[in-house]
């Protein structure tokens, strides 16, 4: 670079600094008068300590009004509720009126008052459900947060159950099937959509409604939503069975190493994921001299001895086709 050039571009930076800088102070005086401004909080306004000019007004505060040194304080001057959900039928924006019969300030109400909120209560349930597909949504709802609370599984699950049967009541998918089939097809879809899958008959255990017509749903609802769920992992039962069964680490990874061998040799295709986990925990359990029985793995996994006997036998000989 030049010396010509270096001047020609301080120069114009010298330039832009000298307007920015009068660009500041014009907007810092009065456009009439030129006196200073002043900034008037309560009002919202912007204006001339000479002249009285009002040069902004309808300012908005961006902070908050008061101030909260600890969470319990911090809860108390709040003034907004919970945020949305689809977990609930009316997305948790309809009022709820409690239960303690009691006023704002903690006394108890008199008798005469007590029916009065029970009966402002039983109106209150009435709007917030008046016609069948709010009903349909509130049963559906509740059955979903029920069977994943049984199951452990995560919010983000329910909130991902609540949208596909919210989809399936929007397009129609319910009539000639039960809201309780559907609500479990859709748990069990947001299940493995999310990575955290459940065997079908885990799935069965806690719900209303049989195993066949659970897995029939399903397929229905997958194939009308055009959900795109990618076959069950063995991996991803792995954790969990692990956990179960009070395992180290260790044994968590070899047996993922033992399923990735298994992949490479083709032994996946066309067995039960749940199965081939469970045969990897046990196999790795024998290799890491942390023994458990089968029957203890066949108890968490949901699965017969014998299923883990056969899958045992396909890993370690994947295992010694790859590794000699």
């Amino acid at each position: 670079m030049t010396d010509t050039s270096i001047r020609r571009y301080s120069n114009e930076r010298e330039t832009e600094t000298e307007q920015t800088e009068e660009e500041e102070s014009e907007s810092l005086v009065c456009p009439e008068c030129s006196g200073a401004l002043l900034s008037d909080s309560e009002r919202g306004e912007t204006v001339c300590e000479d002249c009285g000019l009002v040069v902004e007004e309808d300012e908005i505060d961006p902070g908050p009004e008061w101030r909260a040194f600890d969470s319990k304080e911090k809860d108390e001057k709040s003034r907004v509720g919970a945020p949305t959900t689809n977990m609930m039928h009316d997305k948790g924006l309809s009022t709820n009126i409690g239960w303690q019969d009691k006023d704002a300030y903690g006394n108890s109400l008199s008798s005469r008052q007590r029916e009065k909120m029970q009966r402002l209560r039983t109106w209150n349930e009435r709007f917030r459900t008046r016609d069948s597909k709010e009903r349909n949504l509130k049963q559906a709802l509740g059955e979903i947060d029920r069977m994943a609370s049984a199951l452990g599984l995560p919010e983000n699950v329910r909130e991902t159950a609540s949208v596909i049967y919210r989809r399936a009541l929007d397009e129609d998918l319910l009539p000639g099937r039960s809201i309780e089939g559907v609500s479990t097809a859709s748990l069990y879809a947001a299940a493995r959509q999310a990575g955290t899958p459940r065997s079908l008959d885990e799935i069965a255990g806690v719900s209303r409604v049989e195993k066949d017509e659970i897995a029939r749903t399903y397929r229905y609802v997958v194939r009308e939503l055009s959900l795109e769920i990618q076959p069950a992992d063995p991996e991803s039962y792995v954790p969990r069975f692990a956990s179960d069964l009070d395992l180290s680490e260790e044994v968590e990874r070899r047996a993922r190493q033992l399923l990735q061998n298994a992949k490479q040799e083709g032994v996946h295709s066309g067995k039960s994921p749940v199965g081939l986990a469970a045969a990897a925990v046990y196999a790795a359990s024998l290799l890491t001299n942390e023994k458990v029985t089968q029957s203890q793995v066949s108890e968490v996994a949901n699965i017969s001895e014998v299923t883990i006997r056969n899958r045992y036998h396909e890993l370690l000989e994947a295992e010694d086709n790859i590794h000699p």
